[in-house]
């Protein structure tokens, strides 16, 4: 179904006067909601169910999983545009359902949305279609698998759940011992998942807005996965990202577009699941190749907290130029400026972690950074912790030296008990503008 966005819409609003609804609750939802609520003053954005940095009355309390709900919230309170954040509403096809209520969504739905919900999709549509992806083998089960991995000498060797796993479904394991201990501990019994050749290089991410045929590409991004400092530790749902990565280049980013971003969408068309909405391509770089990781059908987080300051148009457009059809393929209109984020996260993540500890310092906070919540609450005029990464510091500045220097900053200001967070987050790339 496509949507056509005019001078006035069906309630009488102006297109600089609409109402939004981000459906989500981490710090990629409230990033959004903070670009749509400051692109014109007449816009209204709630959250569902939003975080302890949404004020109160912009909070929708209805379960994510509720549908039917949330489409007869839409409905009552005439939202223009639903925009959705985390991947598991997309791969449960909310969009489908709100399609079909007449509710304007932006969104893959759920046919296309298996880009990301089924890696071994994924793989296969980058196969047919001739995108660069790591050759790979697939495991109907874990005993096959574990078979396989007693017996290989391949390593590294990379092992990826096929369905969703909040961003901790892969391992890179550098012994047996270790491809083992994930797949026990990691894969369900009857759970399909595949092995792949590991690719040593650089990894970025480069998001793209896509009407079904043309698409908008966003400013390069580079997240860290790993908990701790020097790519140590256990994979996390990221901890920190910066915007542009230089590894980035014009060209390669034009590679990007042609070899990778126009094929995959253009063959989605061809399997008569047009791709509207974000499509997230993890890249790795190694030498002049370029090849797939994985594919996402929403922002990244943290990747999102980096990508949206940096954009200088608006946001709002864009979404409803993908659901109109009305795209353009092209560059997005970026600043020349730098953004990075941290991660602020709860003693124990990625693992068991504690809630309800009291923050403090969120008001000392200037106008340096902008601090974008995600597992937090607000009671009794104050916030405490309600999840593993709870808030995310983000800094712009004319360099990503002075995006790190305003972002760290900040984030020293800001305690609760057991914090944590990197303390290098944008290390490649400064390291290679120091040997520069």
């Amino acid at each position: 179904m496509l949507y056509v966005f005019c001078e006035k819409n069906e309630y009488g609003r102006g297109c600089s006067e609409m109402k939004y609804l981000v459906i989500g609750s981490g710090g990629r939802e409230h990033a959004l909601a903070w670009k749509l609520g400051t692109e014109d003053r007449g816009n209204d954005v709630y959250v569902l169910p939003g975080n302890g940095g949404i004020a109160p009355e912009k909070r929708v309390d209805i379960p994510v999983g509720n549908v039917q709900a949330i489409a007869e919230w839409c409905a009552e309170s005439r939202v223009d545009l639903v925009v959705i954040g985390p991947e598991a509403p997309l791969a449960d096809g909310i969009v489908d359902f709100l399609s079909k209520k007449k509710i304007p969504v932006f969104g893959p739905h759920r046919e296309a949305a298996r880009l990301e919900s089924s890696k071994l999709f994924a793989k296969r549509v980058m196969l047919e279609y001739g995108v660069p992806t790591a050759t790979h083998q697939e495991f109907t089960n874990r005993d096959s698998l574990i078979r396989y991995v007693s017996q290989t000498t391949r390593f590294p060797l990379v092992i990826k759940l096929d369905g969703l796993a909040a961003g901790k479904g892969v391992c890179v394991a550098s012994s047996r011992d270790e491809a083992l201990s994930f797949i026990n501990a990691a894969i369900p019994e009857g759970a399909p998942a595949f092995t792949e050749e590991f690719i040593d290089g650089e990894e970025a991410s480069v998001l793209c807005i896509s009407d079904g045929e043309h698409f908008i590409t966003l400013s390069p991004a580079q997240d860290h996965k790993r908990a701790f400092d020097g790519d140590r530790g256990p994979n996390t749902g990221g901890m920190g990202a910066y915007a542009p990565a230089p590894v980035m280049t014009a060209e390669r980013i034009t590679l990007v577009q042609n070899r990778i971003l126009a094929p995959t969408i253009a063959g989605m068309s061809k399997r008569g699941t047009p791709f509207r909405g974000v499509l997230y391509a993890g890249i790795i770089i190694h030498g002049d190749d370029i090849s797939v990781l994985e594919f996402n059908v929403r922002f990244g987080d943290p990747e999102a907290q980096v990508i949206i300051p940096l954009l200088n148009e608006s946001l709002g457009s864009l979404l409803e130029a993908s659901l109109s059809g009305t795209l353009q393929s092209r560059l997005a209109h970026v600043s020349n400026l730098h953004a990075l984020t941290v991660v602020m996260a709860s003693a124990g993540y990625p693992g068991a972690y504690e809630r309800g500890k009291l923050i403090t310092g969120l008001d000392r906070v200037g106008e340096g950074a902008i601090v974008f919540h995600a597992g937090t609450s607000f009671r009794d005029g104050s916030y405490y912790t309600n999840g593993g990464r709870v808030l995310n510091v983000t800094a712009v500045g004319a360099t990503l030296q002075e995006a790190r220097d305003k972002a760290y900053a900040a984030a020293e200001l800001i305690s609760f008990d057991g914090a944590f967070y990197r303390k290098d987050i944008g290390h490649r790339a400064l390291r290679s503008s120091t040997r520069g």
